[in-house]
């Protein structure tokens, strides 16, 4: 049965004391009202969750101390921005291939076709008016420039792939008709279209989780992605793991990095990382016991 939300909003003085009544280890008090100001309590919370014995009443384990929940959150924060770096790369690789197969194989304006699409009205109602927002929204030079000279509606494949969100990509991927064109793209980083598909609303909602600062340690994912039964490229062997979780993304990434950047430093990266926080609890974020063991991570 649901009930009225009933607590009240606690001053920093007030939410370090209660910490302590609740048996968290406060070395450094000034520092520790600093972060609660600059962090916040809330934000801080996912992160000394694992470190709570009682969680039903926000106990803490014997001998938790704030420092160790600060890294946590430290190692979170350098995960993120690993990731979103690397996610970029991808990203301005899919839409260099998309913008090259279609405008070669239907003209510049083709991708505005809806014989094209999987689901005409679909396009229409939903795709279109997302490309034309984005399109009348922009204030790149290059938009301006077209929007004064030119009487087409939309711009050329060339320019609307590069100003359209990374989300309104995917689904522009996603909505095409299976075919050549939607096989040379997947394929060209390795995989089916239907993964490739998968993956591109996966590295959406990782790169919105990463761009709002959302915890991504420990956490489950809500959107799975596809497991390929034949990668085209050197892939884990071991694929029994969930892969909802963080170290499969992690997978993707160095997958897609092989089409991308076949130099990327992304695998010493995320080591060094590692490494710097021996702490972080590697099972929480689905890593295998032997996950370093595999050719795939050696380079």
């Amino acid at each position: 049965m649901k009930t009225h939300y009933t607590k009240q909003a606690l001053s920093f003085d007030q939410q370090l004391k209660l910490l302590i009544q609740r048996g968290l280890i406060i070395e450094n008090p000034d520092k520790t009202l600093h972060l609660l100001e600059s962090v916040s309590y809330y934000r801080l919370s996912a992160y000394w969750h694992p470190f709570l014995a009682d969680k039903q009443n926000h106990l803490f384990k014997a001998g938790s101390k704030f420092e160790n929940i600060f890294s946590l959150y430290c190692f979170d924060r350098e995960l993120r921005s690993l990731i979103i770096s690397e996610v970029e790369k991808i990203e301005i690789a899919v839409r260099a291939k998309m913008i090259y197969v279609l405008s070669r194989k239907f003209g510049p304006f083709g991708y505005q076709n809806p014989s094209l699409y999987k689901d005409h009205q679909k396009f229409r109602v939903q795709l279109m008016s997302k490309l034309m927002d984005e399109y009348k929204r922009s204030d790149e030079e290059f938009i301006k420039a077209f929007k004064t000279r030119y009487i087409e509606l939309l711009p050329p494949s060339w320019m609307a792939m590069e100003i359209i969100s990374f989300g309104t990509l995917s689904k522009l991927f996603s909505g095409l008709k299976p075919g050549k064109e939607k096989r040379e793209i997947a394929g060209h980083f390795g995989l089916t279209d239907t993964v490739f598909g998968n993956w591109l609303h996966c590295l959406v909602y990782l790169r919105n989780i990463c761009a709002h600062h959302s915890r991504l340690w420990n956490r489950v994912l809500s959107i799975r992605p596809q497991i390929p039964l034949s990668p085209r490229r050197p892939y884990i062997v071991n694929t029994n793991v969930s892969s909802d979780r963080t170290y499969y993304v992690l997978c993707m990434i160095r997958y897609l990095l092989q089409s991308v950047n076949p130099n990327s430093g992304f695998v010493g990266k995320l080591k060094q990382l590692l490494n710097k926080y021996p702490s972080a609890n590697l099972q929480a974020m689905g890593f295998p016991l032997s996950w370093q063991n595999e050719s795939f991570w050696q380079k």
